[in-house]
């Protein structure tokens, strides 16, 4: 169990410190994934941004995801269409949703970034965190979007996931690193002693002190 983001995050940049040559740009899935991210982001002196990314939600129950809607120009929506047709989830509903979760997108934009556009990450090495993978339909809906930029690498990082999110993530990023996939999977949370909610605020700030990259071991910035 971790205690908190923090350490998940610490822990998790030890593993991902062969990347560091490849002076890599690593996105977070606001907000779990931010406090996650940020030490992977100082270990390896690589720019921290946020991927945003937004669930579209089943008619009776918007915790079961139909896929999801990706910032970008334009915003890329990944849908499961063997689900959407098994629930019988009409056109309707899944352009209401759409909608909506563009709306939270933009929102979000707004507040988080300085800059109007997220970083490019064409010709890039791209690690995408995030606090924890249950199902693996947001990180998929996210992994997808970025491969249409086209980054030179995706590097899935995350300290908890279910077996099945990460069979179903090893075939579309380029490489997936877990610390831990407890068996039986309940929750992400249930990896952490600590998984209070993290608010709008404390994004903004990290967002703001790592946005540009950290100078490694008392080196100046190039």
């Amino acid at each position: 169990m971790f205690q908190d983001r923090d350490e998940a995050g610490r822990r998790l940049a030890e593993r991902l410190r062969l990347y560091t040559e490849d002076a890599p740009l690593v996105l977070a899935l606001p907000r779990g994934g931010v406090p996650v991210a940020a030490p992977v982001a100082e270990a390896l002196g690589a720019p921290l941004d946020v991927l945003l990314v937004r669930k579209i939600g089943a008619p009776l129950d918007p915790e079961l995801g139909l896929g999801a809607v990706v910032e970008g120009d334009p915003p890329a929506a990944v849908l499961d269409r063997h689900l959407i047709a098994l629930l019988d989830v009409d056109a309707d509903h899944l352009a209401a949703e759409q909608r909506r979760q563009l709306a939270e997108i933009q929102r979000q934009a707004a507040l988080y970034r300085p800059d109007p556009e997220p970083v490019d990450v064409a010709g890039r090495t791209v690690i995408v965190v995030d606090d924890g993978i249950a199902t693996g339909g947001t990180m998929r809906a996210a992994v997808q979007a970025l491969r249409t930029r086209a980054p030179r690498r995706i590097v899935v990082a995350v300290p908890t996931a279910s077996t099945e999110a990460l069979s179903l993530l090893a075939g579309l990023a380029d490489a997936v690193v877990c610390l831990e996939s407890p068996e039986p999977f309940h929750a992400v949370g249930g990896s952490y002693a600590d998984f209070a909610q993290v608010q709008d605020d404390a994004v903004v700030a990290t967002l703001r002190r790592l946005r540009h990259p950290v100078p490694r071991d008392g080196e100046p910035p190039e």
